[in-house]
């Protein structure tokens, strides 16, 4: 599926109501513009609502797909009024579980191929070149995100890299204290407005690191604090939407991260590497 057709109920919206920015190829004007509040609202209430002109509305309307704006407040009222038990847009009650299953795969799947084609290898390769520069790197990441933070972290500390990552925030802040100027924060948040995730970026920012960032929206405070923004394509119906696609994207460009890091340095890296493997073998049973 490609996640910029025109919004339709039917196959559920791949644009976000808070974050307009999801969508790209908007003007500015028009990707502050925000839906959320369109199913209650007149053009005029709408457009009062938004701060914008008229002429905003209507061009908004017809990019996303739309003869004008009344189509457009129909199939927005049609979505917010209909009853979502699960946060795959093409799942639904009558599914057998085999099917439910496949479509979850799929739907990873095209996550995972839509990341590709729209991360940019500049910023990657940016992102690379940070972390082999830096003497420390920091990893921040709460809820599931936690899991990509936490597993960035093991890789990095166990190839010798100087790594933190803690799932306390207050711990996290202390770990950024001890940040200084050319050291690396990589924060991990799917929207990009985590209130701790972004406290933490802040303080790394104020201690000259560099942030990096891996976030689906590239309109949001997280990405207007980030030195390098890497972006995945995983949509769910509600931003909060918890479905693994999200996690899958961020988990391969942290490994794409950790074996271009590996690769730069692996005269001094993998004998340091080895000898990690060797030791963890104790707790494995022979």
């Amino acid at each position: 599926m490609n996640i910029y057709e025109p919004l339709k109920y039917k196959k559920g919206p791949r644009f976000n109501f808070e974050f307009p920015g999801s969508v790209q190829g908007f003007s500015p004007e028009q990707k502050s513009t925000s839906l959320r509040n369109v199913p209650g609202h007149r053009f005029e209430g709408t457009r009062k609502k938004a701060s914008c002109s008229e002429a905003t509305i209507v061009r908004l309307a017809k990019r996303l797909g739309y003869e004008g704006y009344p189509e457009l407040k129909r199939d927005f009222a049609a979505y917010s009024k209909a009853e979502a038990p699960v946060e795959y847009e093409n799942i639904s009650s009558g599914d057998s579980p085999a099917d439910i299953m496949t479509k979850i795969f799929k739907s990873s799947i095209s996550a995972l191929q839509d990341t590709m084609n729209i991360i940019s290898k500049e910023e990657s390769l940016k992102a690379v070149e940070y972390i082999s520069e830096s003497e420390k790197i920091v990893f921040t990441g709460f809820g599931d995100a936690g899991i990509v933070a936490s597993e960035a972290h093991q890789k990095f500390v166990r190839a010798g890299k100087q790594s933190y990552y803690s799932p306390d925030p207050d711990i996290q802040l202390i770990y950024v204290a001890q940040l200084k100027k050319g050291d690396v924060l990589l924060a991990v948040s799917h929207s990009g407005r985590t209130k701790p995730l972004i406290n933490t970026v802040k303080a790394a920012k104020d201690r000259g690191a560099r942030i990096l960032s891996i976030t689906n929206f590239p309109v949001s405070v997280l990405t207007k604090k980030s030195d390098v923004v890497l972006q995945t394509a995983a949509f769910a119906r509600s931003v909060s939407g918890e479905v693994i696609s999200k996690r899958l994207t961020a988990l391969c460009i942290v490994e794409s991260l950790y074996l271009n890091w590996l690769m730069i340095h692996q005269n001094t890296v993998l004998p340091v590497l080895k000898r990690s493997n060797e030791i963890v073998k104790i707790n494995k049973h022979s």
